[in-house]
């Protein structure tokens, strides 16, 4: 197996017992041994269990930022808000599906968690947080009840609910489910859109 590709293949393992057991339990044996290599082979790509898990926090990071900013609502202004909204949601929903290991570390991180992987969650909750202020901001009627930060930190909350719905029972929670609830929310709730 060429380098970049065991690279991958030990931070993949890496990911999956992270998510099966907990940061704690990470071991350079047990990545070796469950990825059917000697512990030689993981210190040719990584210097110590540290940057193996740094490694995996940048990685899972990095692609739940580039996903979600795929799902990113622009400009509630541009349509119909509630179908701009819902929209935005489908599309988060359907990358949580599509990739729970990298989700469940974000909106549900394992017990021992590095202080890295507390960081880059944060980082990225504050831009997606700034984001969607931006986008709800023009949409909001006149009025100091409307608080685009506020409107903001609340859609942020409800969608991670909902996305944390999908990781823990999808059977239940499917994102058709969730998408119907969040369209009878959003007829029901007065953020002034």
């Amino acid at each position: 197996m060429r380098a970049p590709a065991r690279r991958e293949q030990l931070l993949d393992v890496t990911t999956q017992l992270v998510a099966e057991q907990s940061f704690h339990a990470v071991s350079i044996g047990a990545v070796a041994d469950r990825a059917g290599v000697t512990r030689a082979v993981i210190y040719q790509h990584f210097a110590n269990l540290r940057g193996l898990l740094d490694a995996v926090v940048d990685r899972e990071t990095s692609r739940a930022l580039a996903q979600v900013s795929e799902t990113t609502l622009t400009d509630l202004s541009e349509g119909e808000p509630r179908d701009l909204m819902l929209e935005s949601l489908e599309a988060y929903l359907s990358v949580v599906h599509d990739h729970p290991r990298t989700w469940r570390l974000v909106l549900t991180p394992p017990e021992g968690a590095p202080e890295m992987l507390r960081q880059r969650i944060e980082q990225g909750r504050r831009s997606v947080l700034g984001q969607l202020a931006q986008a709800v901001r023009p949409a909001l009627r006149e009025g100091d009840a409307n608080d685009a930060e506020l409107t903001a930190s609340l859609l942020s909350a409800i969608s991670d609910e909902y996305a944390r719905l999908v990781l823990t029972d999808p059977e239940r929670y499917p994102p058709k489910r969730l998408l119907r609830h969040a369209r009878w929310w959003l007829e029901q709730a007065s953020f002034g859109l």
